[in-house]
């Protein structure tokens, strides 16, 4: 990897963003796959909107007759979309570093107004006055509310840890945001993801903690009612070695309901079967009439239709403390919990109240609803793929083909196997759900590879291939050899070596995310001094982290290690883009790199004092979370 000895080279990031929506305009060749990742619909249910990432654009998809129509070029990938209140808007967010809100007219596809917000801004909820939006930065980690009759942005609010997609209630008092991962010590008890609730007149927050284990949020929607808010997580079971893949023992798929009014949540029920796992839960969306509740399934292709009434009918007869002597185990013929703490383990909770729809292609993100039919966006396969409501055995699945077939390289096939649940033993998981887009979840886990009972924290794939060995304990030469572990010890399964070598190819193809931390792709001032600290022989920070990758591929004993491990030694990891990869250490002890420096006293003798001030140590931490 070509990076300059310092840090990143000077990026002219408004210049690109100008020349990139000129771009798709002129003639330049097609893009080779749409990646649809997102579908909203429009009010009266006759068009969908659908938000295709890899070709970056928006395109106009006619329910009549399910065919791909129109399309409206963007300057990048589109993460976001929304329609205005009056249904005369629709909002996409696009862009990096630089993000934007493009504004633009639903019916002609004209570009209205173009709006500066945050750094990846992802999720999207208009406030129902029709004069505020609110726009989730995700790797500023705050919100962005915007005055939509002059276009400014008037306020940050922070919130938890990249922000991935907001819902407004319908009063329009509360904004719900979904925390994609959480922040926390991962070698605690406890390590969940939170819902964050902003108050829309005030802009003060609240948090709701999810259970032990959430991570990987992804979708949220609101009831039509107003009444309830609904998340999709992944509730991994981090606490327990990773024998065996049965019941869910490491990993369940969930949806949390929120109660809208009071901001509490009001319980989690597993999307999985007993012996089946529904891997990756993604888009969720409901009916119009309130009585389905739809789950996109990522990892597993399918689409769950869930009798929403029938789960609070459920809930309701679950005493919230279990009764002395126990519950009955069935009330009107069904198994039922004996109290509410017991749902989130409870795999067969949604039997009789739920269909799993096996669908066409790969990927399933978005999913909206339509005129009785549901529409999921299928990622890897470039189409939508459609179905009534309720699911009624006729034309249950029908094919929308948003373009050609597509043709997927060794890049593009390793991301598929990589996101691929059908891969694992009883479908309980995927590579992405310990490493959702090629990252972390901010856990730890129990590997057996050197050993039991000595939780590691997760790793990033990212130049897992350029800085050998893998895994904190360099158990694995290269992570070649890591990815084929991965797939025997962790999914289970066999496959063949052509299927690793494309994942090999996806992980090789990563590159860097440029850092929250530079402004205009240029160090602060703080991290410019940071950065001189670090190249320092006093400090010493280079020495085993230099530039270009910032490790040296070797092995260190740094005074960390506790029993049951006997290796002193950890693998230095790359600290490029560490600004996304918290918490810190192999045991993931240290929350934040500023904690990491001052009372970990990484790099600095353990018995002695700071050779630097706390003002220095902020700077260098600046600057390693600006790699």
């Amino acid at each position: 990897m070509n990076r300059p000895n310092s840090t990143h080279a000077t990026r002219p990031w408004p210049i690109l963003l100008a020349l990139a929506w000129a771009l798709p305009h002129a003639v330049c060749a097609a893009p080779k796959y749409l990646g649809p990742s997102a579908v909203i619909a429009s009010a009266d249910g006759n068009r969908l909107y659908a938000a295709c990432a890899d070709a970056s654009k928006v395109m106009v998809i006619d329910t009549g007759t399910g065919k791909a129509g129109a399309s409206a070029n963007l300057p990048g990938e589109p993460t976001g979309l929304a329609l205005s209140p009056d249904g005369k808007t629709l909002y996409v967010t696009v862009g990096e570093p630089d993000g934007v809100v493009y504004l633009i007219d639903p019916a002609s596809l004209k570009l209205a107004k173009k709006l500066t917000v945050g750094h990846t801004p992802t999720g999207l909820a208009p406030h129902p006055d029709g004069k505020r939006l609110f726009v989730c930065n995700r790797f500023n980690n705050d919100i962005s509310v915007i005055d939509l009759p002059s276009g400014k942005e008037t306020v940050r609010i922070p919130v938890v840890r990249e922000p991935f997609g907001a819902v407004a209630t319908p009063d329009g008092k509360t904004v719900y945001v979904i925390n994609h991962l959480p922040i926390a010590r991962a070698d605690g008890d406890v390590v969940a993801a939170q819902i964050t609730a902003i108050d829309a007149a005030s802009g003060q927050t609240s948090a709701i903690p999810l259970p032990n284990g959430s991570t990987g949020l992804r979708g949220i929607c609101i009831t039509p009612d107003g009444r309830y808010v609904l998340v999709t997580h992944i509730l991994a079971r981090f606490h327990l070695p990773t024998t065996q893949l049965e019941r869910g023992w490491q990993n369940t798929n969930a949806l949390s309901i929120i109660d809208a009014a009071n901001r509490k949540l009001v319980n989690t029920v597993l999307l999985d079967d007993v012996d089946l796992g529904a891997a990756n839960p993604w888009g969720v969306t409901c009916s119009p009439d309130g009585k389905w509740v739809c789950v996109a399934h990522y990892g597993t292709h399918e689409l769950s239709v869930i009798d929403f009434p029938g789960v609070l009918a459920k809930l309701a007869q679950i005493p919230v403390e279990t009764p002395p002597g126990g519950a009955p185990p069935y009330t009107g013929g069904r198994y039922v919990p004996a109290s509410q703490a017991d749902v989130p383990n409870d795999l067969a909770f949604l039997v009789d109240l739920r269909q799993r729809i096996q669908l066409d292609g790969k990927g399933s993100r978005g999913v909206a609803v339509a005129l009785g039919k549901a529409y999921v966006a299928q990622y890897f396969s470039d189409e939508l793929c459609a179905l009534n409501l309720p699911p009624n055995g006729r034309n249950l699945v029908a094919k929308l083909p948003l373009g050609p077939d597509p043709k997927w390289d060794k890049v593009r096939r390793g991301n598929v196997i990589f996101s691929d649940a059908t891969i694992c033993f009883q479908h309980w998981q995927s590579c992405a759900s310990c490493h959702p887009d090629a990252r972390v979840d901010g856990l730890n886990w129990d590997l057996l590879n050197d050993g039991i009972g000595n939780p590691k924290n997760n790793k990033s794939m990212l130049l897992t291939h350029k800085t050998p060995p893998a895994m904190f304990s360099g158990v694995r030469d290269t992570a070649e050899a890591a990815v084929r572990s991965g797939f025997r010890n962790i999914l289970f399964a066999v496959v063949p070596d052509e299927d690793a070598a494309d994942v090999d190819a996806y992980l090789k193809s990563l590159v860097p995310v440029p850092s929250p931390a530079l402004i205009m792709g240029e160090l602060t001032p703080a991290a410019e001094h940071g950065k001189e600290l670090y190249f320092s022989k006093e400090v010493g920070c280079a020495t085993c982290h230099p530039s270009p990758l910032y490790t040296d591929l070797k092995e260190h004993d740094v005074g960390t290690i506790k029993a049951p491990d006997k290796d002193p030694n950890i693998d230095t990891p790359t600290l490029i883009e560490c600004w996304r990869t918290a918490p810190y250490l192999h045991d993931g002890r240290n929350v934040s790199m500023l904690e990491l420096l001052k009372d970990g006293k990484h790099g600095f003798p353990q018995d002695k004092p700071l050779p630097l001030s706390e003002s220095d140590l902020k700077d260098l931490a600046e600057f390693v979370l600006s790699l």
